[in-house]
């Protein structure tokens, strides 16, 4: 397997270099990263989808800023 593939894999919070990669690979901080393994567990799939859903506005937030 290949070591930078975290797709299969799951992400120790404890493994700064592990953390680190993802959290570039994610256009991410660290400490982003270990929120979200908190959050939702160490797959690096639901870490994706958590940062993705953190970082969205919601349709009320847009709506709002138009009138």
């Amino acid at each position: 397997m290949n070591p930078q593939d975290t797709t299969s894999q799951t992400i120790d919070a404890g493994d700064a270099a592990a953390v680190q990669a993802l959290a570039k690979k994610l256009d991410a901080t660290p400490e982003q990263i270990e929120e979200a393994i908190r959050a939702v567990g160490p797959k690096p799939a639901d870490i994706e989808l958590h940062l993705k859903g953190s970082r969205s506005s919601s349709n009320a937030e847009r709506t709002a800023s138009k009138t």
